[in-house]
């Protein structure tokens, strides 16, 4: 069974899902299973939802219904009918979260934030499915809350891998095409969850585990790995080939085409990645799999921005030893941070690190009760695989180089 993934970009209007039909005719669909996310920037729009059901309440159908509009208008571009039974689907998704709003008692953020966004998955899918029936590419609609089992860390919930085998196994026929959503899962109480942001490549590859998959598929509107991010950088080039060690490490230090937990079943079974443009899909893309050197050998760029650089030293100039740096951690993981690059001294601690849930102030307030505390905020971290002293020279020109770290393969810069 081949699993085919298919992001917002590719599906944010009615050219893009006809396009993914075009792409399925052309490379063929036989025994797949199609992973899509939810349309264009949906999920940006459901965040704002949320925050506007907190903070906001006046405002908060109006957002709802700007969402509401975008998806209609790429229905009435897709069906002729509007008596067509998808309509009626897609108002009852939106009637559901009207109910939750009117019922929800839960105070709690990320838990009301998995059970919004994820109406982003079932709009798109639900969409999807029928469109592709209309044209005659008959499909079983899969709701993945039903497959991928998690625990309720929400969003960035963990997996239960026996649960979800289990479910996968006896639920999916795998002689059919299926279409199922990327980003879900649901827990003990089968409440929405959502595995992180970009969760839909790590859906696919939890998939293509439980179902010992010949190869997963990612279908973006770039050729398919680049050597960095055309937004950030010109005259990018395709990596033709790479290691799933190598990728792992690309991952790791924030590449944006695969998400960091996606390459870790799939290298267990050394199932092979794909990563092709639905532009031009009869192109060979990018191929990860075991034991491939990285072709061609370049340097390799990696850019987050938004992120926060906190330098420690002590009140006393007393060592910053096991102790310290354990208690640093502990706090780090209490306020959910995402920690990116640490370097450390005998007497200063620096950390580099996303700042996703919103609790820094807290944090630092905990910091400044034991250490002499400097934060830097909005502040960018350049990553390079396989660096060149002029690779360095160009990621530091015009910029303050606020922390600077480098191993054999990798150097890591910290600027303003």
């Amino acid at each position: 069974m081949k699993i085919f993934k298919f992001g917002g970009a590719s599906v944010k209007d009615a050219e893009g899902i006809k396009n993914v039909v075009h792409v399925l005719n052309t490379v063929g669909f036989q025994d797949t299973l199609l992973v899509v996310s939810a349309m264009g920037k949906t999920t940006n729009a459901f965040e704002v939802v949320v925050k506007n059901y907190f903070n906001n309440k006046k405002e908060l159908q109006s957002s709802i219904q700007e969402i509401k509009k975008y998806h209609n208008s790429i229905l009435l571009d897709l069906f002729d009918n509007e008596n067509h039974s998808v309509f009626k689907q897609v108002s009852k998704l939106f009637t559901e979260l009207t109910v939750f709003f009117d019922h929800n008692k839960s105070p709690d953020y990320d838990f009301v934030y998995d059970q919004v966004v994820s109406y982003g998955e079932l709009l798109s899918t639900t969409i999807v499915s029928a469109y592709m029936e209309a044209v005659g590419l008959k499909n079983t609609w899969l709701d993945v809350r039903d497959l991928i089992k998690t625990d309720n860390y929400y969003r960035n919930a963990k997996v239960d891998w026996d649960l979800t085998q289990e479910r996968i196994s006896k639920k999916i026929n795998r002689k059919t095409l299926n279409i199922t959503q990327g980003f879900l899962g649901s827990d003990a109480n089968n409440f929405t969850t959502t595995l992180g942001r970009e969760g839909s490549d790590y859906t696919s590859a939890i998939l293509a585990y439980c179902l010992n998959a010949e190869s997963v598929t990612i279908w973006k509107d770039v050729p398919g790995v680049l050597n960095a991010d055309p937004r950030y950088f010109e005259n990018a080039q395709l990596v033709h080939q790479l290691s799933y060690r190598e990728a792992i490490e690309l991952a790791f230090y924030g590449a944006s085409v695969i998400h960091p937990k996606t390459l870790q079943p799939l290298q267990r079974k050394e199932i092979p990645l794909y990563v092709k443009s639905f532009v031009n899909p009869g192109q060979p893309g990018t191929r990860v799999g075991k034991g491939i050197k990285i072709k061609p050998q370049i340097p390799c760029y990696i850019v987050k921005k938004n992120l926060v650089l906190v330098s420690l030293s002590s009140l006393d100039f007393s060592y910053i030893v096991e102790d310290n740096i354990s208690d640093i951690f502990k706090l780090l993981h209490l306020y959910k941070m995402k920690v990116d690059v640490i370097q450390n001294s005998a007497i200063s601690f620096s950390v580099c690190f996303d700042n996703n849930y919103n609790h820094l102030e807290k944090l630092l307030q905990h910091l400044m009760a034991k250490f002499k505390v400097t934060c830097y905020e909005n502040v960018s971290l350049y990553t390079i695989r396989h660096y060149t002293e002029e690779a360095i020279q160009q990621i530091e020109k015009d910029k303050t180089v606020l922390l600077k770290q480098l191993t054999q393969e990798t150097v890591q810069v910290v600027t303003k």
